[in-house]
């Protein structure tokens, strides 16, 4: 089950980076948001996974309501973006897998793969939308890599990651209309 959820937030993020509309972008923060609320559940933190999951469905009912509805999948020229999804799940399986010890091995992949897609997606971003929509799952998984503490973080970063990442989806994104 857990692996399925590490797996569920990695495929999140790489649709993130290769989407450029509003609905691939909510695919993407809600499987991010799926994984990562699975994983604080199967750590027995039901109130924080229910407080990720309320600030991911935030974000995707912001993005799926406002503005135009297009997937944007795989835009042309985004062969680059797909290596880099490939390249950071697997070098994130390995470093989950092989180079660290101790239980959590799905949260320390979802954490990894989230925050490394989601830094190149800040970073080379040309749509306005992606931008929020990234930094949004880079809350959520920020709020979920806590997890990883050993005595517990409590619930606070969780609370604190789900207000952050419904908020960046609020931000109102200018679309350009130049000919």
């Amino acid at each position: 089950m857990t692996e399925a959820a590490g797996f569920a937030a990695w495929v999140g993020a790489a649709v993130i980076v290769l989407a450029d509309g509003r609905r691939g972008l909510a695919a993407g923060i809600g499987l991010v948001a799926l994984g990562f609320t699975v994983l604080a559940w199967t750590g027995g933190l039901w109130p924080a996974g229910a407080i990720l999951l309320a600030g991911g469905a935030v974000s995707v009912f912001t993005l799926v309501r406002a503005g135009p509805q297009q997937w944007g999948l795989m835009p042309p020229a985004s062969t680059p973006r797909l290596i880099l999804a490939v390249v950071v799940g697997i070098l994130s399986l390995w470093v989950a897998a092989s180079v660290t010890t101790g239980p959590g091995a799905s949260l320390r992949f979802a954490s990894l793969a989230v925050l490394g897609l989601m830094a190149g997606r800040l970073l080379q971003s040309q749509s306005p939308t992606a931008v929020p929509t990234a930094a949004a799952a880079l809350a959520l998984a920020l709020a979920g890599a806590s997890g990883l503490a050993p005595n517990g973080a409590g619930w606070a970063p969780y609370f604190v990651g789900a207000v952050i990442a419904a908020g960046a989806s609020m931000i109102p994104a200018e679309e350009s209309r130049a000919a």
